[in-house]
């Protein structure tokens, strides 16, 4: 149980996941940059067309008086002349402004639809990385479930008060309670028994409960133990 506890913590897909969405993050943030910058372009590109608008619409003024024959006066016709190439050069530096804009905005766009289909395409690896982790917890869980229920078995047939030494040494010994002896040697602190040690434990009554002198954690003998 205690391993398939740490199986399920410790799953491959947790850090899958924690790296995609700290990428995730960072796209998105550049996401939200650049559709501002797509934003802002628009928002510029609109005001630079309305000035060309304005200016154009007034060009067509001044020309339409030059041509009706309205303005005689030499004065005033060269005044209306000069003003009108001011207003053509006007007109000509604000279209510059505009295809500029238009590029900048047209390059954040790109930026967009870029940073749009990375975004997706992280999401999707992250999705299928929780489906995975959800997939592999199913199968932890109905292995704990049925490890749970063997070892209600196999608690039941163990006599209370051993029982509870047990539990209360797997919480003192980081989770093992109980370890084998194994030629001569206490597997759970991997220490070899000394000959008095050992002598009491060849002594013990097979249904007696010894203990290791280092680590405190209940013996189990088996034929191997090297008694």
């Amino acid at each position: 149980m205690q391993q398939l506890a740490h199986r399920r913590k410790s799953l491959p897909e947790h850090a899958e996941i924690e790296s995609l969405t700290k990428d995730l993050t960072q796209l998105r943030d550049l996401l939200v940059a650049a559709q501002t910058e797509e934003s802002d372009c628009a928002r510029e590109q609109t005001k630079a067309e309305q000035d060309v608008d304005q200016v154009r619409q007034r060009a067509a003024r001044d020309q339409q008086r030059l041509d009706s024959g309205a303005v005689t006066s030499p004065k005033d016709l060269s005044s209306l002349q000069h003003e009108i190439a001011s207003l053509a050069k006007r007109q000509g530096d604000l279209e510059d402004v505009v295809l500029e804009v238009m590029e900048r905005r047209e390059a954040a766009q790109e930026r967009v639809h870029e940073l749009t289909e990375r975004v997706a395409s992280v999401q999707s690896k992250i999705d299928d990385a929780n489906g995975r982790r959800d997939a592999a917890y199913e199968e932890i869980d109905a292995e704990v479930a049925s490890v749970t229920k063997e070892r209600e078995v196999v608690a039941a047939s163990v006599p209370v008060d051993l029982l509870k030494l047990y539990d209360k040494l797997r919480e003192q010994q980081g989770g093992i309670g109980a370890a084998k002896l194994h030629a001569r040697t206490c597997q759970g602190c991997r220490q070899e028994l000394a000959i008095t040690e050992l002598n009491e434990v060849r002594a013990a009554a097979p249904d007696a409960v010894v203990r290791c002198e280092n680590c405190r954690r209940i013996l189990v003998r088996t034929a191997e133990s090297g008694l």
